[in-house]
């Protein structure tokens, strides 16, 4: 899975919802602030598309998602181990 963080346009073209119902999702704690989305400032998020996709995809099997978010966690350079040279 290939990570990429958009804008609420491109969101909302990928997944044909409106910016009210990010938010919404974002203020019920459907999705995770890190994972789902981050704040680059006080007027700027910035969405998790592969994620965010995925939680569509797996609303009823939420288990299925937690994979998807397991694997992107465990992909991120901080959480890689140190290379020897």
């Amino acid at each position: 899975m290939k990570t990429q963080f958009c804008s609420k346009k491109t969101l909302s073209e990928a997944t044909g919802l409106s910016n009210s119902t990010f938010k919404k999702y974002r203020l019920v704690g459907a999705w995770v602030e890190g994972i789902h989305w981050q704040r680059v400032n006080s007027r700027c998020v910035l969405y998790n598309l592969s994620l965010i996709l995925d939680w569509l995809a797996n609303r009823s099997q939420p288990e299925h998602h937690q994979k998807a978010i397991d694997f992107y966690v465990r992909s991120l350079p901080s959480n890689q181990g140190k290379r020897r040279a």
